[in-house]
């Protein structure tokens, strides 16, 4: 992965949240690190004689964000919050935006507490493709062990406070973050830290390249010349625009054989549900108006086996995967379209690579469940 870092445009930043800007906008220049809202970064600033955490704004992209992106938050609140032995969303929520300095700030980051926890003045967080496909490989904990034997490694639990809760108990007592290089959270993503802005961004670029290198030598994938069959797709009534994707990853992906199984094993990760949904429609040699009411059947089946008091989202599938064709996405706006077609198409990359590594192993149906009706989640969507 190429290091972006440009010491000409560094220098013009004249404060921390001048840097934090220009080295957000370096990793969203990076699909390959986040996509679409995706990732959090986040800088501690003294302002006032008041140690305040600037973190990344719920629904930004890091690609594109400024300084009116980042929300001001008192970093004694976040501390104390983490110590806190339960805190519901809403309470989390509300306490942050209350330790805000500036409440014209958007809402600060679901992960805010946890970049207040970890001691180092700048902290960047990725989905790294590579590090996620790793992770997301039947022995992806050996794996990821082995590539950092320096990250604190956390196995897989619900972002947001859970998270941060439960790396402030690993990191006590005689814990050394000095010793830390980084954090890589099962499934889910990759922290590193510094602080120095250029030595954080250089430990994340550096992390995800040995990642990258681990997969081209032991995941590298081939394909094939394939000829699409016809598909009528004007007969996928779904939603008002369609994005056709019938690139060679794409047609590759549609041509597995045993097709259904191999494309219903989740998402890469979690935050990316609130786009695909956990599986897509898959349609082989079935009729389209049977194989969507069978998708609608077994989603419904699925929301009422985890729901508790949550309101049903549309049934409707989000992609589809077509037999020998390729994959078409679906949305309300051509923007929503490509956006899934986006998401997906890193997905179907690290399914395929992550299979090479002896399986693709996704979070539980009932992890995915949480985090399609995660009211916080569901928020950046709006």
């Amino acid at each position: 992965m190429k290091n972006l870092w440009d010491d000409n445009v560094a220098s013009k930043c004249k404060t921390d949240l001048d840097m934090r800007v220009y080295t957000s906008n370096l990793l969203g220049q990076s699909d390959e690190l986040v996509l679409h809202g995706g990732g959090n970064t986040s800088v501690k600033s003294m302002v006032e004689g008041e140690e305040i955490l600037y973190v990344k704004g719920s629904g930004w992209d890091l690609v594109s964000i400024k300084a009116e992106g980042f929300a001001p938050v008192k970093m004694a609140t976040l501390l104390e919050m983490a110590k806190m032995n339960k805190l519901s969303d809403t309470d989390m929520v509300q306490g942050q935006k209350a330790a805000m300095i500036d409440k014209t700030a958007p809402n600060p980051s679901v992960e805010a507490i946890l970049h207040a926890l970890i001691p180092f003045k700048v902290v960047d967080h990725t989905h790294a493709d590579a590090v996620v496909t790793i992770s997301n490989s039947k022995e992806g904990q050996e794996h990821i062990t082995n590539l950092y034997p320096d990250f604190l490694i956390i196995p897989y639990v619900m972002p947001g406070f859970i998270l941060a809760q439960k790396i402030y108990e690993m990191t006590q007592d005689d814990f050394d973050w000095d010793a830390c290089e980084g954090i890589i959270l099962h499934n889910h993503g990759i922290f590193t830290f510094d602080d120095d802005a250029q030595k954080s961004y250089t430990k994340m670029i550096d992390a995800v390249t040995m990642a990258e290198a681990f997969l081209d030598k032991n995941a590298a994938l081939m394909f094939d010349d394939i000829e699409p069959t016809t598909f009528h797709v004007d007969d996928l009534n779904i939603d008002t625009f369609m994005h056709i994707n019938q690139t060679p990853l794409a047609l590759h992906y549609a041509s597995q054989d045993d097709l259904r199984a191999k494309v219903t094993r989740g998402v890469l990760t979690p935050e990316h549900i609130i786009r695909t949904k956990r599986v897509p429609l898959v349609l082989e040699e079935s009729d389209i108006d049977d194989a969507l009411k069978h998708y609608k059947v077994d989603y419904e089946a699925y929301f009422n086996a985890y729901r508790t008091d949550e309101i049903m989202l549309d049934s409707n599938p989000k992609y589809a995967v077509i037999k020998d064709f390729g994959v078409v996405t679906f949305g309300k706006t051509q923007k929503e379209a490509d956006v899934i077609n986006d998401v997906v198409s890193h997905t179907m990359m690290a399914v395929l690579r992550a299979d090479k590594l002896g399986g693709y192993q996704s979070i539980s149906i009932a992890d995915s469940f949480a985090m399609e009706y995660w009211e916080l989640e569901q928020a950046k969507l709006k």
